[in-house]
């Protein structure tokens, strides 16, 4: 058994800490303390009793130490591996990100990432994680460092630049749904019984939330080659791959879509969007899927509003507090993210592959060298190795330069604290093509106003 220390920075987290704490419990071959911080230590508090909860389970395989640190130094002193997941800001500064470009006809299905919402979102998390890393690099310089908090490919950047000798990655699950909807694909065309997505071959490239799968084989089949068919059947549809329904997106739930936006996408290009359609859509310019409120309703995806966020969230704090407090039963269950499967690789379990944002060094040619980018890597004892990827089709290629060198610009000028260089960045974002210079300006200064509280100590505004 390999004893490790995890420090848990967002330790409170109403959804990743649970699934990551479920995951541990039935990890074979690793256990040890996971320390877990937040800004609110109630809330990993209440973590931690989930946590001897778990433990306390028959089924509970691997049993942890969980401690709730009162200081980040705390936390990370000691660490072998460092997981961020943290919420920057609260949904009222994320409702500023999504809803305040409504009113000049600018419509975002996340706001995270790219676009209005991830310039402004960006600008509150990068000071927060040049701090992380400083902290990494006084407390815990050898850990392995996993992020999972949006906007992924700028908070990556940061590591990487405040603290060169950092040994990091991004971890995202985008992927998995669209190898998940290749294995629909295996299932309609072939009449084959669904596989899971870890039976096929995928070739992957891009930056998170906008990459592009360029290969996937199962057995002696080309997958690829099937889309078409399966395109000319389901365009119009729409075809899920989560769960058992494939209409299940014309339900309520905003994070489920019916692929027609990547459908259209391979049509285009040749090469299928590996990323949730709600996601895609956000790096392309905003007349193409996102012209309107309706438009969303037409490429059968929604928008994911922030008041479904709230309400979501405190469902999740209402469902904690009852795990916490013994209320409602705690079950285990493994989740289909692989998490853990990276921490046993990188512990010397033997080795696995998968998506991972990491520092191009050269594995992707569409993007500049020295920038984050999302590809398969090979995780083994404490090291991680990106594989070359397959160069992307043309279309394809100019879209993911055109947003990767964004990310770039963007990170540079928040660095510098630079607004107006901020601006130049907000104002090219695919989303704004259809603004004026003079309504971006406004937008971008009607946004920085609604988070000013947020901005203010990093920025040198006065609130």
């Amino acid at each position: 058994m390999t004893t490790i220390k995890l420090a848990y920075i967002g330790g409170g987290s109403k959804a990743w800490a649970r699934v990551f704490m479920n995951d541990l419990a039935l990890t074979e071959g690793l256990t040890g303390q996971i320390a877990l911080y937040d800004i609110d230590r109630a809330a990993a508090e209440r973590n931690r009793r989930i946590g001897d909860r778990i433990n306390a389970l028959p089924a509970a395989a691997a049993k942890w130490r969980y401690t709730v640190a009162d200081t980040l130094e705390e936390a990370l002193t000691g660490a072998d591996f460092v997981a961020i997941s943290i919420l920057p800001g609260t949904l009222d500064h994320m409702a500023a990100d999504v809803h305040l470009p409504e009113k000049y006809g600018v419509y975002q299905s996340v706001g995270d990432t790219v676009g209005p919402g991830g310039v402004l979102r960006s600008m509150r998390t990068v000071p927060l994680f040049e701090g992380f890393a400083r902290a990494i690099r006084d407390c815990c310089p050898r850990a392995w460092v996993i992020n999972l908090t949006n906007p992924m490919t700028i908070l990556c950047k940061t590591l990487f630049d405040v603290f060169p000798g950092i040994k990091a990655f991004g971890c995202c699950h985008e992927v998995f749904h669209a190898e998940d909807f290749l294995c629909c694909v295996i299932k309609e065309q072939l009449g084959a019984v669904r596989p899971h997505r870890h039976e096929l071959f995928v070739e992957a490239s891009g930056i998170n939330h906008f990459t592009w799968i360029t290969e996937a084989r199962w057995k002696d089949a080309d997958v690829m080659g099937l889309l078409p068919g399966f395109i000319d059947r389901f365009y119009e549809s729409g075809y899920c791959e989560q769960g058992d329904d494939p209409q299940a997106f014309r339900g309520n739930n905003p994070f489920l879509y019916g692929n027609k936006v990547k459908m259209d996408l391979f049509r285009r290009f040749g090469a299928l969007g590996a990323a949730g359609d709600r996601h895609l859509v956000e790096f392309m310019d905003g007349r193409w899927y996102l012209s309107d409120r309706d438009a969303p309703q037409r490429w059968l995806y929604h928008l994911t509003g922030v008041d479904y966020r709230k309400a979501d969230q405190r469902r999740r704090i209402e469902e904690t507090e009852a795990l916490a407090d013994g209320s409602l039963p705690v079950t285990l269950k493994k989740s289909d993210e692989e998490l853990v499967d990276f921490l046993r690789a990188l512990a010397g379990f033997g080795p696995v592959r998968s998506n991972a944002n990491v520092v191009n060094a050269g594995q992707m040619a569409e993007a500049p060298l020295g920038s984050v980018v999302e590809t398969f890597c090979v995780f083994d004892r404490d090291r991680v190795t990106p594989q070359p990827a397959k160069p992307l089709p043309p279309g394809a290629a100019d879209l993911v330069r055109l947003n990767a060198q964004n990310i770039e610009d963007l990170y540079g000028a928040i660095r510098a604290r630079d607004m107006e260089a901020i601006l130049q960045v907000f104002l090219r974002q695919p989303l704004c093509s259809r603004l004026s210079e003079a309504q971006g300006r406004a937008l971008f200064g009607e946004m920085v106003r609604a988070t000013a509280d947020q901005l203010a100590p990093w920025y040198g505004l006065i609130i």
